[in-house]
């Protein structure tokens, strides 16, 4: 089932052709990694798909994104954020408690019922593979957290106001091994519930948990395919040029 289907995608910034006629589909409870050197529109693309290229001056876009059969620039803007969260590269906890950060979005959406609050944020954190390590510290500053830490607490944060897609733009980029593993085995699970779109630079990171992989350079979708073919026997000589480290 599609989830996200991008129709003739071109995106501009002035001058710059960052997207160029980008047709793709995103499907129902799958991964997509999303691969590239630097420049290459990863994550304009990313960005595209909750509409947060139109803060940028000279944002012009051609093309259509239809989320679940809607055009999303019909669509209510927050409405849309709140559908398709984003998790940034660094992990950028609010300045208050555990807990607080959690049910912030719940809150902004008038939910202020204390029971119903600890039951979304108990639910966010344990989907987020963070409530064992939490769950006795919610009052803490979130700012008392390791890195890891911090990260899957903004993961629990988007997933409180229960999205349907989430975007991950290079979320291990700061992390330590350990805990880009319990990143990772996080998305693997969320995925059961989620569709997941994985911008990394980390090509070994994208070939672990990506169901698909799509290509990107110099704006243009060069390939989309199951990762394990992507990985092994791409398409074209581009793929198999980057993921060797040949440039990028």
């Amino acid at each position: 089932m599609v989830r996200l289907d991008i129709k003739n995608l071109s995106i501009r910034f002035g001058a710059i052709h960052a997207l160029k006629n980008i047709n793709m589909q995103i499907y129902v409870n799958e991964i997509l990694s999303v691969i590239g050197p630097a420049n290459s529109g990863k994550t304009t693309f990313l960005r595209m798909l909750n509409r947060l290229n139109e803060l940028e001056t000279d944002f012009k876009m051609n093309g259509e994104v239809e989320f679940d059969g809607k055009d999303i620039n019909g669509l209510d803007v927050q409405i849309l954020r709140k559908k398709i969260g984003m998790v940034f590269a660094l992990p950028l906890p609010l300045p208050l408690s555990v807990f607080d950060n959690v049910a912030y979005g719940a809150r902004m959406h008038g939910i202020n019922n204390k029971k119903k609050l600890q039951e979304i944020v108990e639910i966010a954190l344990k989907a987020a593979y963070l409530w064992e390590e939490v769950k006795d510290r919610l009052d803490v500053s979130a700012f008392k957290l390791s890195g890891g830490q911090q990260q899957r607490l903004c993961v629990a944060r988007t997933l409180a106001v229960e999205p349907e897609v989430i975007l991950f733009d290079e979320p291990c980029s700061g992390l330590d091994p350990i805990s880009t593993a319990k990143v990772e085995e996080a998305m693997l699970k969320l995925k059961q519930n989620y569709t997941i779109v994985l911008v990394t630079n980390n090509v070994k990171q994208a070939a672990r948990v990506g169901d698909r992989t799509a290509f990107f350079l110099s704006g243009e979708l060069i390939e989309i395919d199951k990762t394990d073919k992507i990985f092994t026997a791409p398409s074209d000589q581009r793929t198999d040029g980057y993921i060797r480290g040949k440039f990028g």
